[in-house]
């Protein structure tokens, strides 16, 4: 895979504005807590994310479906939790009619990754991969029936 160029930080630099200042908060994030996605077609959305990447479903409250993902922290499972917007009309709206979203990522080992772009090509899901040889990851890009980006991530040895 040719690297991807890349316009982002060098992440090994010593620069002091790239420094956590949680001592100064009292408080740094340990982990992500909950992805929210709001959905036209909550029964495509729910057969991609368990189906064709695999999440197991840990509840389905009547129109807000949660997956559980790994890694969850102080007793909080981690969640991707999809909102059916015609059963939820009170859940509060996205503050604009587009997203800024650009895509969600979550983490596999470089076999899953090879696993999943096969398990894609059975199943005729179109993805893409991209090395990002400045940080060591390569990512495996996918899209979910409404459109959100989805990249199955992994870390890969980098050439220094």
């Amino acid at each position: 895979m040719p690297a991807a160029a890349s316009n982002g930080p060098d992440v090994s630099s010593d620069r002091n504005d790239m420094k956590s200042p949680a001592s100064e908060r009292g408080f740094s994030v340990q982990g992500l807590g909950e992805i929210a996605i709001r959905c036209r077609d909550i029964e495509a959305m729910t057969a991609f994310y368990r189906d064709i990447i695999g999440l197991e479903i840990l509840a389905d409250r009547s129109g807000l479906i949660f997956f559980s993902l790994p890694n969850g922290v102080a007793g909080h499972t981690a969640v991707l939790a999809l909102f059916d917007e015609s059963r939820n009309p009170d859940r509060p709206a996205p503050r604009s009619a587009g997203s800024t979203l650009h895509h969600i990522a979550l983490t596999v080992t470089p076999q899953g990754q090879a696993e999943a772009c096969r398990w894609f090509d059975e199943q005729g899901v179109n993805w893409r991969a991209e090395a990002f040889e400045w940080i060591g990851w390569r990512g495996v890009f996918v899209e979910d029936p409404e459109g959100n980006v989805v990249e199955l991530v992994a870390a890969v040895e980098r050439d220094d």
